[in-house]
């Protein structure tokens, strides 16, 4: 099948390693922690095929949060929404694990506690830790998945320097292109990039791909992972087409509903105000539909955060500020699977 690029004007290009202006470029540090007062760790169990990422921000970073999909597992959503009188996350936790995941967050707030982060009401303190889970009990242990433990390990493991991507913290277990089953399936992770605009301003992203679609390069539209064709070695024709197969019907009916979902965090350093970050995290999303085809569907639980850090004082248009996060975002899906390593039986595409 011959792809046509999407965006001819990008056919060829490397979208973030092409300077964007003469004082723009890919940063020193091309992931998440590129964004100043951000740190980022992960807990990686390799053997039972799960583990968990946190995102902190110790002085709290202005959140967003948005949920698409049919089938997600959050927590603390409700309270990055607009009108809600918190402003302020202190961390953001993805975790594998389904819904038993949601308990390393615990661990994530006991250890800000302990550091005397968080949110002062009264004598106390209470850390603002928001979300999210991928299902990945499918793959190796589907009695192992990261709690308390799990989650403060992720905290001691944080720091800013770049963020390890591939089959790690929350993408440990992580794998796509399931239309046709598990056995068909490529291993997948967690991605990251970063983009630092002209004006100065970082904005960047992690994501944890677990998706029932597969992965295209949004520049030139080439499947880059989904479900795998037996004996076809060629580049070209090694993966099916993950739309094209559920527009002929040929959906596996045992693949399980609620066994995916892509979770991540678009962090920058300008100041936003919580509608603003709410709508960064809306708008993020296009960067997951960009790279992910099918995306959003009933099967997935797709939930973007959005974490506004403040340390660079001038404020940027909104709207430049989006355009940038859709493209980190996307390019994050990419590196999700291009990091990856197999496990499982299921092999990563840099291993096909």
């Amino acid at each position: 099948m011959q792809h046509r690029p999407l965006f001819p004007a990008f056919a060829g290009a490397s979208l973030l390693l092409e300077p964007v202006g003469p004082e723009a470029g890919l940063a020193v540090n091309s992931t998440i922690t590129a964004v100043a007062g951000l740190q980022a760790g992960h807990f990686t169990d390799a053997v039972n095929g799960t583990g968990c990422s946190v995102f902190l921000c110790r002085e709290g970073a202005v959140g967003g949060v948005d949920v698409r999909g049919g089938s997600p597992g959050t927590r603390e959503t409700d309270l990055l929404r607009p009108l809600h009188r918190v402003e302020k996350v202190h961390a953001i936790t993805l975790s594998g694990g389904s819904a038993f995941g949601l308990e390393a967050a615990s661990g994530v707030m006991s250890w800000l506690a302990e550091q005397g982060i968080g949110l002062r009401v009264g004598p106390g303190i209470i850390p603002i830790v928001a979300s999210a889970i991928l299902f990945d009990l499918g793959l190796l242990n589907p009695q192992a998945h990261p709690g308390l433990a799990e989650g403060r390990a992720a905290c001691l493991a944080a720091d800013d320097k770049p963020l390890d991507q591939g089959s790690v913290g929350a993408g440990t277990g992580a794998t796509v292109g399931k239309a046709l089953g598990l056995e068909h399936a490529v291993k997948s992770g967690i991605g990251s990039a970063s983009l630092r605009l002209p004006s100065g301003v970082t904005v960047a992203a992690a994501v944890a791909v677990n998706a029932i679609g597969g992965v295209v390069d949004f520049q030139s539209g080439e499947i880059l992972a989904g479900p795998r064709r037996e004996g076809k070695p060629g580049f070209h024709d090694r993966f099916y087409d993950s739309v094209d197969l559920l527009l002929r019907e040929k959906l596996t009916p045992g693949s399980p509903a609620l066994s995916n979902t892509t979770i991540g965090v678009v962090a920058t350093d300008a100041p936003l105000t919580k509608e603003q970050a709410n709508f960064l995290a809306q708008v993020s999303h296009d960067g997951l539909a960009l790279a992910i085809r099918p995306c959003h569907t009933l099967r997935d639980g797709d939930t973007m955060f959005a974490m506004a850090t403040g340390t660079r004082s001038e404020p940027t248009d909104i709207t430049i500020l989006c355009a940038a996060a859709v493209q980190v975002t996307a390019q994050s899906v990419i590196n999700a699977v291009k990091f990856a390593t197999g496990l499982g039986g299921l092999p990563a595409i840099s291993e096909l």
